[in-house]
């Protein structure tokens, strides 16, 4: 039987705190899993739900985009995996009497584990202006509530168009096009907060803003090289992937300021030999100093070019544009910068540049550690530089690999969801629905905040996600939302934003994926594109928590026709009723999606083209990929501070707080914790178990502080700390962010630590 939700917030600032683990998955992993699904969803239900994740005939997880292959096992699903379908399939529900008990004061109150806990939303809900809670409202009525504030805009521009990376390729689609056809380009994504940094960095030097491997790829690899990135708990099933690689005589380098349990040992609950012994799959730890990846792939090119035979020379002169100025400036890298900014010995990058001069077949994978840094573009384009040296792009086991954070993240941006839209996707967009899409350029999530902040957005509408709970500076963007005149959430379940409205607000309940969609022409599927470039189906196979809810497609749909009404010539009405007419008209406007309907119908789905992994065909502005040069940099560390990152905790996906526990790193039931090394510590005189508030330092002068964090002695890089997001987004400045991508910079705040009041 399915557990009550907790009826009051749990204590989080006295977290219990033992030695980190070496290992990650194994039986632990099972029974963490039984237990969160079971609470949730009860016995039955969790059978049901959990044998279809990731399976061909069944739904795409809604956590990670991590691809599957061809061959399936029977749990095809890591613990966090089960942790997120869990909490959508939840038989918990949070119904018109629980927003008449809980005001919006109420709600603004409680934290977003407790929030999130409830269970499903099952009515529209509306908060008129003036009103201290939400109440039921028809969807007539929410949609009209939507027409009134939209129409009444003196621009299109003032309304914002959000977007969660589950959003499904059918609605990102239609909501693309329904923004557009009312006239803006504002369509911020999450990926703005994440991999934009990657697909500015790629886009330039290789000409598409996405991955080159396959999970074929990761298999053959000689090298595979982990930066920025902990896959145990962001990316659990990667660890599968890794472990075969390692099985067939792949070398791996992971690079991170703190040791993953994860990455030094994988007990796979697959087979009986992971489950009693597992698999080491480090070769080496670079446990290097936030912000220094630049500097160490720099030194790597150069010790390249300074030995013999290394470079590709053939793949150089006939694949590559920009080489001479590139190669100048890597051979001025410098040895003691490199140190001093990567905090690594001399010995220790020697040793990984055996590894590489070994290795015929290399692939970097990325996350977060790389991208949200103010240099982050510049890092990256580093890390093309290096793979271009020795010809591994478009070369089996060898490429690029951002690894996506959310399970359609890609997908969205495929389907058009950017606010800096090519030229060329406007003009099939136009041409198919006789529309003329606007062609300045939209606001990202930075740029969003800020007009809202400004004044100049009005209305922010979300399909999915945590806005509130996701972005930087988290009292400028709260303040900014409750500026606006309308705030509409398209939401399974609670969350913070929720609780923080503008004038009038509504939250629109929706279909998630374990739910089945059945619309007027029969039950309907929809799809994804995993980090890969992998399309598939995903079709729900449970009942949906009301009949009240609608899907995502059928939402946009209906607000279409309610805000454009007959000025629109678009068939929205069909588009609700029958997927595949979505599918039909994707398929004339996005490339590689020719034939989508009979393509995706095919078990395990289709790769999209990729023309550097393909062919060696590289679509930049040169028709070659280039090499760049950018100067060195890495964050700056004054005397009596540290660098903080920002990260998730093992029982976190993005901002969803499943549970208080960070098993891997040794902490249970307290989530307002900072990991110090144990020598900065006695320096600055932190005593495990000692309280300090979190406070940044940035050049705008203005005083952010985190209050309240138990200080816990870990073995992080020195000078680095490290703490939980949401919890620490309010020491990001807004106007902090990498150069070319906008992106916010969590991963690099300088922090002073001070005294904190709480014991």
């Amino acid at each position: 039987m399915a557990a009550k939700p907790p009826a009051g917030d749990p204590v989080q600032d006295a977290p219990q705190v033992a030695a980190p683990k070496h290992a990650a998955a194994g039986l632990p992993a099972i029974g963490h899993t039984l237990k969160i699904a079971q609470a949730q969803m009860g016995v039955v239900r969790t059978a049901q739900t959990l044998l279809k994740v990731n399976q061909k005939d069944g739904f795409d997880c809604p956590g990670c985009a991590w691809p599957e292959g061809d061959k399936r096992h029977t749990a095809e699903f890591c613990e966090n995996g089960a942790k997120a379908v869990a909490e959508e399939a939840t038989l918990r529900r949070v119904t018109p009497a629980f927003f008449a008990a809980h005001p919006l004061a109420d709600l603004a109150s409680r934290s977003g584990y407790w929030l999130g806990q409830q269970g499903r939303i099952t009515h529209p809900m509306y908060l008129a202006e003036g009103a201290d809670r939400y109440e039921a409202v028809s969807w007539e009525r929410a949609f009209e509530v939507i027409a009134e504030e939209l129409k009444a805009l003196e621009s299109p521009d003032e309304a914002l168009f959000y977007t969660s990376g589950r959003t499904s390729n059918e609605a990102a689609f239609l909501l693309q096009l329904f923004a557009r056809a009312y006239g803006t380009n504002n369509l911020p994504d999450c990926s703005n907060m994440c991999h934009e940094s990657s697909g500015s960095a790629l886009a330039e030097t290789i000409g598409i803003g996405k991955g080159s491997v396959s999970l074929e790829d990761m298999h053959q690899a000689d090298l595979i090289i982990v930066a920025g990135q902990n896959p145990g708990t962001n990316h659990p099933r990667m660890l599968s992937a890794l472990e075969k690689a390692k099985h067939a005589g792949a070398k791996i380098i992971s690079v991170n300021p703190l040791p993953e349990a994860g990455m030094e040992r994988f007990k796979n609950p697959q087979t009986p030999q992971g489950m009693i012994k597992g698999a080491a799959l480090n070769d080496l730890f670079l446990q290097i100093r936030i912000g220094g990846d630049q500097a160490l792939f720099r030194l790597l090119n150069k010790l390249i070019l300074d030995t013999a035979g290394a470079v590709d020379e053939l793949f150089v002169r006939e694949h590559t544009h920009g080489y001479e100025e590139f190669a100048a400036a890597a051979r001025e890298a410098d040895w003691e910068q490199t140190l001093t900014a990567t905090g690594l010995t001399r010995p220790q990058i020697e040793e990984a540049l055996a590894l590489v001069l070994a290795s015929k077949r290399t692939i970097v994978c990325w996350a977060m550690g790389l991208t949200q840094h103010k240099h982050a573009v510049a890092t990256i384009r580093e890390v093309v530089n290096f793979l271009l040296l020795r010809g591994n792009i478009g070369r089996t086991g060898a490429g690029v690999c951002p690894v996506r954070g959310h399970s359609n993240v890609q997908g969205d941006r495929t389907m058009g969801i950017f606010e800096r839209p090519a030229p060329a996707f406007l003009d099939a967009l136009d041409k198919e629905f006789g529309i003329a899409s606007p062609r300045h350029h939209g606001y990202d999530v930075v740029r969003s905040i800020q007009a809202m902040r400004d004044g100049k957005a009005k209305v922010f509408f979300a399909m999915g996600g945590n806005f509130v709970g996701a972005t930087p500076d988290t009292d400028v963007t709260e303040a900014a939302m409750r500026r606006t005149a309308l705030t509409v959430h398209v939401s399974t379940k609670l969350n913070r934003s929720h609780a923080v409205t503008g004038r009038r607000a509504l939250i629109l309940p929706t279909l998630g994926r374990t739910d089945k969609d059945v619309q007027k022409s029969g039950k309907q599927v929809v799809t994804v594109e995993d980090s890969m470039g992998m399309v598939h189906a995903s079709r729900g196979n449970l009942t949906p928590a009301s009949p009240q809810l609608l899907s995502e497609p059928a939402i946009v749909a209906r607000m279409a026709r309610a805000v454009l009404g007959s000025a629109s010539d678009i068939n929205w009405e069909e588009f609700e009723k029958d997927y595949a007419t979505i599918r039909d008209r994707i398929a004339r406007v996005v490339p590689g999606f020719e034939d989508f309907n009979t393509r995706v119908a095919a078990p395990g789905g289709f790769e999209l083209p990729h023309g550097p992994r393909d062919e060696r065909r590289f679509p930049t502005h040169t028709g070659k990929a280039n090499f760049t040069a950018a100067p060195v940099e890495y964050p700056a560390l004054p005397e009596g501070r540290l660098l903080l990152q920002t990260l998730r905790s093992h029982d976190q996906y993005n901002t969803t707080i499943y549970g208080l526990d960070d098993r891997y790193r040794g902490i249970k039931g307290g989530r307002r914790i900072v990991m110090v090394n144990p020598e900065d510590a006695a320096q600055l005189g932190l005593a495990d178990g000692s309280y300090t508030d979190l406070v940044s330092e940035w050049k705008d002068g203005v005083e952010r502080r985190a209050p309240g964090f138990r200080v816990v002695h870990y073995p992080t890089a020195r000078g680095c700390a490290a703490a939980y997001y949401p919890e620490t987004n309010v020491l990001v400045p807004l106007d902090a962010t990498a150069d070319v991508s906008n992106t916010p910079v969590s991963k690099s705040l300088v922090v002073r630590l001070e005294q904190s009041p709480t014991a």
